[in-house]
């Protein structure tokens, strides 16, 4: 093999390639030309080494990791490659025998060597990686040398040519997007779906709005707002719940719309908040179904003029942050009825086994209850009835406790109150307004009350709870036990 005449070949096209990607494209076609190794060239793109130039490849890997995170769960971190090893080292990696390499990345079942050298800038700085894989006999030797050459002229021309390409709204779509499906809270979720809006866009400032229980509301501000952000949201909030109701109902009623940014040309009364903040450019997105949803708000101050490709964006990342979010939610609704009593809307056991074994010894009492006579009824009236006196009964209960205080359902009419208290006598007044709530719905209860000795366990502290519970109904029912310090 002529090593010389491959490095002729592909440097004289070099200096009149006019893109990055055509430098890259014709730096693998001339190597395909002398050799039958796949060629692939990766450039970094934000986070990701990203497939420039490809040839003669069953599967091209479109994108690699490049960055490397030990500190995450192992779940969490990128596989390795040859590739990433060579650019987050700056050293060449040729490797004779891919199977003896833990790092490579399957590619075809017949590579059996494979050869990745560093593409760097004039100042030495890996800006990617020129990877080439052979399927037959090779001698790496002579071809490593003349990659390394190519590399360094090739980073050359990257250079020359403004450096790696700039990451498309296509691939910051799919980044954020995929940002998203990780956000482990609806407000960790729509910080992310505002900082994507105001990439994908290009504009300074997003917004977003959300209908919620006690009306609208703003989504959470970005890690760093900016000036028209901030003054925007502090409009918005100066506005009041009914303007924002007025621009979630007008996107949701009329769609996606955006301004030209041209002078004389006023707003609709809608947006006069923004316009009020100092916004010149608007995009406004619906978000979600119009009952449950909200806008999205991405505002610049200077007067430009967004384009119908960015609203379709935008429209897409709103798309998919009210997906993630949905899942969100009905996520904590499953783990809420996971965690509560379908009948009473209680805690159960889980959540208070959890809670118990947090218990301060002498501070956390344990207040153990039964329904007097809870049985008769059943028996007497059908379990339609019990039903019913159980969830009033729980009501009442939930209203005699004090705020911070929990209440769990641990059996059909067992249930156990969690109190913080000073000093035992306090856990019996507590009970004692237990009964007097009981009396107040026609029933009575037994209350039997405990609190943790030093080294006691949470399931012996109960125990002596239910203890004094039993002593209460051997003396009549409807009062209140302390067990013995």
């Amino acid at each position: 093999m002529d090593h010389e005449r491959v490095l002729r070949d592909v440097t004289a096209r070099l200096p009149t390639a006019s893109t990055v990607p055509e430098a890259c494209q014709w730096t693998v076609a001339a190597l395909a030309r002398h050799t039958p190794a796949t060629a692939t060239v990766l450039l970094r793109v934000h986070d990701r080494l990203r497939c420039v130039a490809a040839t003669g490849a069953w599967q091209v890997f479109s994108h690699v990791s490049a960055t490397t995170d030990g500190t995450a769960p192992a779940r969490h971190r990128p596989e390795p490659s040859v590739v990433r090893r060579v650019y987050t080292s700056g050293e060449t990696a040729a490797v004779p025998d891919v199977a003896a390499d833990p790092d490579y990345l399957p590619v075809r079942p017949d590579v059996t060597a494979e050869l990745c050298v560093p593409v760097r800038d004039p100042a030495g700085a890996p800006i990617g990686v020129l990877d080439l894989q052979w399927s037959g006999p090779v001698t790496l030797a002579p071809w490593q040398a003349t990659a390394e050459r190519l590399a360094d002229r090739l980073g050359a021309r990257i250079a020359a040519l403004g450096g790696p390409p700039a990451e498309s709204r296509s691939e910051k779509l799919l980044r954020h997007a995929a940002a998203f499906t990780a956000a482990p809270t609806d407000w960790d979720l729509m910080a992310a779906a505002i900082a994507a809006a105001r990439d994908v866009s290009a504009l300074s400032a997003a917004v977003l709005v959300l209908t919620g229980r006690h009306g609208p509301r703003l989504g959470a501000a970005t890690d760093t707002p900016g000036e028209l952000e901030t003054r925007i949201r502090a409009e918005l909030a100066e506005a009041g719940p009914a303007a924002l109701e007025k621009m979630i109902e007008r996107a949701h009623r009329y769609g996606s719309a955006y301004t030209l940014g041209e002078a004389g040309h006023p707003p609709t009364e809608e947006y006069l908040p923004l316009t009020r903040a100092g916004a010149y450019t608007l995009v406004a997105v619906p978000v979600g179904a119009p009952s449950a949803g909200g806008v999205l708000l991405v505002a610049d101050e200077r007067s430009l003029r967004p384009d119908p490709t960015t609203v379709n964006l935008i429209e897409l990342l709103a798309g998919q942050a009210w997906t993630c979010l949905d899942r969100l939610r009905t996520l904590a609704r499953l783990r809420e009825q996971a965690s509560s009593d379908p009948l009473t809307g209680l805690r159960h056991t889980g959540p208070f086994g959890r809670r118990i074994a947090s218990a301060t010894p002498g501070r956390t009492a344990l207040l153990a209850i039964d329904v007097d006579g809870f049985k008769d009824v059943n028996d007497t009236y059908g379990h339609q009835a019990g039903d019913r006196l159980l969830v009033g009964l729980a009501r009442a209960l939930e209203g005699a406790l004090r705020q911070g205080d929990e209440l769990y359902r641990t059996g059909g009419d067992e249930f156990v109150a969690v109190i913080e208290v000073s000093h035992p006598q306090e856990a019996v007044g507590i009970a004692e307004r237990l009964t007097d709530a009981a009396r107040r719905t026609g029933r009575t209860i037994s209350v039997g009350v405990a609190l943790p000795r030093q080294g006691e366990s949470p399931e012996r502290t109960l125990h002596r709870a239910d203890q004094a519970l039993y002593a209460v109904k051997r003396h009549g029912r409807d009062g209140v036990h302390l067990s013995a310090a």
